[in-house]
This record gives structure tokens, C-alpha cells and sequence, in this order.
């Protein structure tokens, strides 16, 4: 089925779903059973190292791991029902996705209390830049506080940066009275070297197949 003919993306995509999951079938449905952690990303495209994020995150936590994506980024613009519908098709035989309205943790807290994210160093980092924040502390404070009176919190891998060394929970600013909502992953269960983006620029189009280039 085409993106366009899909009735279930386009109310979703017109904000009369808030939430909906698309199974490793490949079926969009709506959720059934919330996910304990939620992996998100712009997965574009899905490579092995969000494969093996979601691994260790699941060998730490002991439960599935499913990955998140949104229409909306707080960054970037809005997704296309078409680029939307072809980036789910990479999950088939993969895993489920948990798709949302929100463009933010707080907001995807409310929707679906209770989730840990499984993200990495940079996202966590971004968590608490005030930029994401219209430079105004108190909204940082508000968001953070929501997502702990949601009982969410994030579950960080590291990565390695360009001079070779590999960078953790110790080497980024955490906001101030909410060090507890975020936990490392230890580099001997991951270590990322390889990114999207830089995928992206080497010319790599992956689809469902050769996710392990």
C-alpha cells in the first residue's frame, strides 16, 4: 500500500493519532501494548549502529526494544507522508516502531509515560542545551521535570569523536538536579564509529537489506 492510501498514517500525520505502531510485519496499527524503551531517531537511513545500540540497551534493561520516530523534529523539517512511510519500511523483520506527534522528549513522555530512551552522547547532550529550550532555563526545568513525573529517563552509548577517543556520560554537561535520569552504557557492551549522517555523505542508501555496510 502506498503512503498516500494508508488511512491510518494520514490521520496520524493529520493529528487525529497521536501515536501509532508499525509492526516488523510492516503493519501500521494502533498501539497495542506501550514499550517499556524506545530508541529514536531520524533513521536516515537505519544502520548497524542503532542495531547494536538497541542490542545492548536490551541486554542491560532485559526488555525489547522498540525504535521511535516522529513526523515533527524539533531540528529538522517536517517528514513527508512519502520519505515518512519509506524510512518505516527499513524496520521489516527489524523490529517495532513506536510513531508519535511529538517533536520533543517532554511531549513523547505525556503521550507514553514510563519509557527509557535509548539514545546517544550527542542527544544526550542536547537534552539539556538551553537552545532547545528558547534559551529560557525555567522551560528546561519544566521539561525535565515533566519527564521525570513521567517516569522516563535515557540510557546513553558513547561514541568515539574524531581523534579516536571515546566520549561518555562524563564528558558532557548534565542539567543540574537531574543527573539521575540519565545512565551510560558501558563502552565494553557499545562504542558507536559510525553515524547517519556520515553515511549519508559517503553516498549510502540503505534499505531493508545490507543494514550491516
Amino acid at each position: 500500500m502506498a503512503a498516500a492510501n494508508d488511512p491510518l498514517l494520514q490521520a496520524y500525520l493529520n493529528g487525529e493519532l497521536p501515536v501509532l505502531e508499525w509492526t516488523p510485519q510492516g503493519q501500521l496499527r494502533p498501539l497495542a501494548q506501550p514499550p517499556k524503551a524506545v530508541l529514536p531517531g531520524s533513521f536516515n537511513p537505519l544502520h548497524a549502529g542503532h542495531l547494536r545500540l538497541a542490542q545492548a540497551a536490551e541486554s542491560l534493561l532485559g526488555w525489547a526494544v522498540w525504535f521511535g520516530m516522529s513526523a515533527v523534529n524539533a531540528e529538522k523539517p517536517r517528514q513527508s507522508p512519502e520519505e515518512l512511510w519509506r524510512r518505516l519500511q527499513q524496520f521489516r523483520g527489524i523490529g517495532s516502531v513506536l510513531l508519535t506527534g511529538a517533536d520533543t522528549f517532554a511531549r513523547q513522555a505525556q503521550l507514553v509515560p514510563g519509557v527509557v530512551y535509548v539514545v546517544g552522547i550527542d542527544t544526550a547532550a542536547r537534552v539539556g542545551q538551553l537552545r532547545f529550550y528558547q534559551n529560557d532555563p525555567a522551560l528546561r526545568e519544566q521539561a525535565l521535570a515533566q519527564l521525570r513525573a513521567c517516569g522516563c529517563r535515557f540510557l546513553v552509548g558513547g561514541r568515539v569523536n574524531a581523534e579516536g577517543r571515546f566520549l561518555s556520560l562524563g564528558d558532557i554537561e548534565l542539567p543540574a538536579g537531574y543527573e539521575d535520569l540519565f545512565q551510560a552504557i558501558p563502552e565494553s557492551l557499545f562504542r558507536a564509529d559510525v553515524s547517519s549522517t556520515q553515511l549519508r555523505q559517503a553516498g549510502w542508501h540503505t534499505g531493508p537489506v545490507g543494514l550491516d555496510a
